[in-house]
């Protein structure tokens, strides 16, 4: 078991008093959030030590509170927007959304945004305890608190003055949706407990037909519930991922099964396999244009300090094992997980690219020649941002250079400025895409807008 949760279940929190204006109410949880906000360490490494394709791996720090650093979830204010490279335009593509998270860029343009955040646990399942409750709280600070719209809406912008005139609820009744791809006539969406289709003509502006099953994916308490999907080249299969149910399977392995992946589905029948295994909670992927490899990004595990363990950027290979639980970054030990596993240890896959620690990647998009240099050929990273790294690492889009389909270089910072100088989160970017004109279009969750950085 983590040390936290160790600690969460020994300490007689019945005995621990409130102030009575605090007790069951919100003030009781800030008071929890600022006395955690107070724990942990600091990192010890220097800016970019984390990063790259030979990251730096300090010792774990064991401690009974982990490291919590939030910035709180204020949104933008007025006159405030991100910063994005000389020579590029931002405009808001939308604004006045709820909790955006997810883009998908249609043939003719449109765009698709999902509009989502974590379901309820089903009757029975909710957590509880101390724990459950703490993370209930720092969720809630971060920006993460909010009901899910669970809707899909259509963005067009007709004119090409990087903002939409049109704005349509093109789907709704979901289950928080996530992931989104169109094959042909069929559009699939990733639910929070499985891929459905629907039909879609070009142009249409609002989808009235019933959902059909494709495929259920593993749900339940859903600790990691966004369900992404992508499209194979030649449209026979789709690739979904799952995140785990836990940080280090504290929940036990049986609570883990077929988590922690990437599925392969048959698009015909439905049927489906592990494409790959041990990927904590993979988000984003994207075919790597010059060699048609997928690519996807990684949320790490926590609770060993603020230098451990890097998110990272990686290949997915069919069959391939990353680790997760028993290992990271190939074969460094978590000595927190039992059963030891070392024969899955002595082959779990190093993966191509950190990215730093506590980053949170969910967005990736590759970029193309519609973007000037340095940024025609590479990987956009959407950086949710850390919750519990000392200082704040993330809350900005990177984007990492690719050359003869490999990283090339070191992250360069895109789209900045989505905390203030206060500590406060203006914005956290989550999706990233291109659109038909070759701008980067990046949902932030926080702003609950959808930013367009265009070259001039």
């Amino acid at each position: 078991m983590p040390l936290f949760s160790r600690f969460l279940t020994t300490v007689p929190w019945t005995s621990v008093k409130q102030p009575r204006r605090a007790r069951g109410s919100l003030g009781a949880a800030l008071l929890a959030a600022g006395l955690l906000a107070a724990c942990g360490e600091t990192s010890r490494l220097p800016p970019g030590a984390d990063e790259g394709a030979r990251p730096t791996l300090l010792p774990p720090v064991k401690s009974l509170v982990p490291t919590v650093r939030i910035a709180p979830a204020k949104g933008w204010p007025e006159g405030q927007s991100p910063k994005a490279p000389a020579g590029f335009q931002l405009t808001a593509l939308a604004r006045g959304l709820s909790h955006p998270r997810w883009l998908y860029v249609l043939p003719n343009g449109d765009v698709l945004v999902a509009e989502s955040n974590k379901p309820a646990p089903p009757p029975g399942q909710e957590p509880k305890g101390i724990k459950a409750w703490i993370t209930q709280l720092v969720m809630k600070r971060a920006g993460a608190g909010v009901p899910s719209a669970d809707r899909i809406t259509l963005l067009r912008d007709a004119d090409g003055d990087g903002q939409a005139e049109l704005r349509s609820g093109f789907l709704s009744g979901l289950h928080s949706p996530f992931g989104m791809a169109l094959v042909g006539g069929d559009l699939y969406v990733a639910n929070a407990d499985g891929v459905v289709r629907f039909p879609y003509q070009p142009g249409q502006t609002r989808i009235e037909a019933p959902a059909i099953k494709v495929t259920d994916l593993p749900a339940g308490v859903n600790h990691h519930w966004t369900k992404n999907i992508i499209a194979s080249r030649d449209g026979s299969k789709l690739y979904a991922t799952v995140g785990s149910n836990s940080n280090v399977a504290e929940r036990g392995l049986a609570a883990e099964e077929g988590r922690a992946a990437v599925w392969e589905i048959d698009r015909a029948t439905g049927t489906k396999r592990l494409f790959a295994t041990g990927l904590r909670n993979p988000n984003g992927l994207a075919w790597e244009p010059g060699t048609g490899v997928l690519w996807t990004v990684v949320n790490e595990r926590d609770e060993l300090g603020s230098d451990l363990v890097p998110d990272y950027l990686t290949s997915v290979r069919e069959g391939g094992f990353y680790g997760w639980p028993w290992s990271y970054w190939g074969q460094h030990v978590d000595e927190r997980v039992e059963p030891p596993r070392p024969d899955l240890v002595a082959r779990a896959i190093v993966p191509d690219y950190a990215l730093g620690s506590h980053v949170a990647p969910l967005g990736l998009a590759f970029s193309d020649a519609r973007m000037p240099p340095p940024f025609a050929s590479g990987a956009f990273v959407g950086e949710h941002g850390s919750w519990n790294r000392k200082p704040l690492a993330g809350y900005k889009v990177v984007f990492v250079p690719f050359a003869n389909g490999r990283p090339s270089g070191a992250p360069v910072d895109f789209l900045t400025g989505f905390v203030s100088p206060e500590g406060d989160a203006w914005g956290r970017p989550v999706g990233v895409a291109l659109d038909g004109r070759g701008a980067l279009l990046v949902a932030d969750d926080v702003g609950n807008a959808v930013w367009r950085v265009a070259p001039r």
